[in-house]
């Protein structure tokens, strides 16, 4: 049930039918009333020095916009770097420390898949999910960090931070409920759009490849990912951060007489200890060198003006 329902929100955003039109059209009133509680709520903020300079990366829509991967880009040109984010669809609550550079100190249930990725491929990076972004950045920087990602944390108006903001190209530019935006880019608060192709391009790696293979993920989106595939013998998406089990997954191989099972690092971090046949779709992002240079800009301004 709560898979046909993701996937016909997801559809109704992203790709709607003659009736979801027609839906979203009535529903503009209430997206107009909620566009503009989000705007004096961020009118009522003001934005904290929270003593290290910060970097927020994200979209403003709902559903999937590959900031995993640039996160992951990013991060990894710098030392002294942490990562803070809120851990959606993770079973633990409050603050946890996924990695303190060197080891990974708990399993991907209480992390959440996306923090479980930055754990894997981001070398002496410290990792942590909050829901309170604020205390997350406080740890990270008494455990040493000098430079701090933020996932997806635009609406975090009350951090002094360099937003970084995917474009998401979607042509219902409305705010919920009537379209995908859960916020606009407001006037006077400063923010940079990054456009695919322009400032970033996505490669992928098939790792551990099988002659018959079955796609299994779990992100938003799944058909992003078709133009990256090789032949399949079959795609079976689940909603964002499904918790997938052994059975389910053993089901697929079976029913279909695979080799392996397809999967995204997203997926991977969640199936890795079941101990079955994995082939790796591993999407990484070429970031272009300009926003490597906003980035050592604005931390050296901080820096300079902390001093």
């Amino acid at each position: 049930m709560k898979k046909n329902i993701v996937f016909w929100v997801e559809e109704y955003f992203y790709n709607p039918n003659i009736l979801q039109k027609v839906l979203s059209t009535l529903l503009l009133p209430l997206s107009w009333l909620y566009c503009l509680i989000v705007y004096l709520r961020y009118k009522s903020k003001k934005a904290e020095d929270m003593g290290i300079a910060v970097v927020s990366v994200g979209n403003l829509t709902v559903g999937g916009s590959g900031k995993t991967p640039l996160v992951t880009a990013l991060a990894q040109r710098y030392r002294d770097v942490a990562i803070v984010l809120r851990g959606y669809g993770r079973q633990s609550r409050g603050l946890v420390v996924v990695k303190d550079r060197q080891e990974i100190l708990c399993d991907v249930y209480a992390s959440g898949d996306e923090a479980m990725i930055y754990a894997h491929k981001i070398a002496d990076a410290i990792v942590i999910v909050s829901e309170d972004r604020k205390e997350g950045i406080k740890k990270a920087k008494e455990m040493g960090a000098k430079l701090l990602f933020l996932d997806d944390a635009y609406s975090k108006h009350d951090i002094k931070k360099l937003d970084l903001l995917i474009d998401v190209d979607v042509a219902n530019q409305n705010c919920l409920p009537s379209g995908p935006f859960r916020e606009k880019r407001w006037a006077g608060k400063k923010s940079f759009l990054l456009k695919e192709k322009k400032d970033f391009t996505r490669g992928v790696e098939l790792k551990n490849k099988s002659d018959k293979m079955s796609l299994v993920t779990a992100i938003a989106r799944g058909g992003r990912l078709d133009p990256y595939l090789p032949e399949l013998v079959s795609k079976n998406y689940f909603e964002d951060h499904h918790t997938f089990t052994k059975e389910e997954l053993e089901e697929i191989l079976e029913r279909d007489g695979s080799d392996s099972l397809l999967v995204t690092y997203k997926d991977y971090v969640k199936v890795e200890s079941f101990g079955l046949s994995l082939s790796l779709l591993d999407l990484d992002v070429d970031v272009d060198e300009s926003i490597f240079t906003k980035i050592d800009h604005y931390k050296k301004g901080y820096d300079a003006k902390k001093d």
